[in-house]
């Protein structure tokens, strides 16, 4: 008998005790520490590279070799459009701070950081909501992290060597007189690269988005299919902030978010049908 209820004890134990709200605090706590303590790491070994950060990335799209601006050249030799072979820039940065380079080398190297630790941000954030999770929403959540990270890497990609180049060959460049030659300073281009490339990199997340938004019953796709033509012009109008004033640019990053919309409605509706379907059954 005396066993009996020993071993009932041992069974009402053994599941998982439902986490209090200071123990979800605390947990919650350790994956922000782990997700800052990997934003540092690679701060500090980005701040320790600085040649190969500055010369080799975020100075480098201003260059002529810089591979983007070859390949515009090329193409441009080939349409007979003289507008995309940027040439020579001339592009002279200017420091008139005392502290201006240094501090401009350790916000560099912080978002530098950020950068690189999002997929391991993403995991941490990922290990933190996956227990709250339905063993069904489990199963359809796989390669959540992956595919997170890999639309926010491919946004920056296309940003940093789209975007970006565009951006500083336009504003670099455009005068309103030849009596007022343009004196780059160093943190306007810095936050130029920065917030630009940022800016797609989340705007890349836009299937997320959907996935999560349709999962708790915010959007249908029927919704995003009647809305589709103020969701374009909603585009353009984010194309227009993100990108230089000029249609070249707008145009080759509407495409990409008009796809992704596109693609954002196809994950909607299935999301949406399988709710439908679990709700019949």
């Amino acid at each position: 008998m005396h066993e009996e209820v020993t071993n009932k004890k041992k069974h009402k134990k053994s599941p998982e005790k439902e986490m209090s709200f200071w123990e979800h605090l605390e947990e919650l706590r350790w994956h922000l520490f782990r997700s800052i303590f990997a934003i540092l790491m690679f701060s500090i070994v980005a701040f320790l590279n600085k040649g190969f950060i500055f010369d080799r990335i975020i100075l480098a799209p201003k260059e002529e070799g810089f591979i983007t601006n070859v390949l515009l050249c090329r193409l441009g030799e080939w349409l007979s459009v003289k507008a995309l072979c940027m040439g020579n820039l001339n592009l002279s940065l200017q420091n008139i701070s005392m502290s201006g380079q240094f501090l401009t080398h350790l916000y560099v190297s912080l978002m530098a950081g950020l950068v690189i630790a999002a997929p391991y941000i993403i995991w941490e954030i990922w290990r933190f909501v996956v227990p709250a999770l339905k063993p069904g929403e489990k199963k359809h959540s796989r390669g959540a992290v992956f595919y997170i990270s890999f639309l926010f890497v491919a946004g920056i990609l296309f940003s940093y060597f789209l975007i970006v180049p565009l951006a500083i060959n336009f504003l670099g460049t455009y005068q309103i007189s030849p009596d007022v030659p343009n004196q780059i300073q160093l943190s306007s281009y810095i936050s130029t690269v920065v917030s630009v490339t940022l800016a797609v990199g989340i705007v890349f997340e836009l299937p997320v988005f959907v996935y999560f938004l349709t999962k708790i019953g915010v959007l249908t796709p029927s919704f995003m299919r009647k809305n589709r033509k103020i969701m374009v012009v909603a585009v353009l109008t984010l194309s227009a902030i993100i990108t230089p004033p000029d249609i070249f640019s707008q145009v080759l990053v509407t495409i990409p978010l008009v796809a992704l919309y596109e693609l954002s409605i196809r994950i909607s509706d299935r999301i949406y049908r399988e709710k439908q379907e679990a709700l019949a059954g």
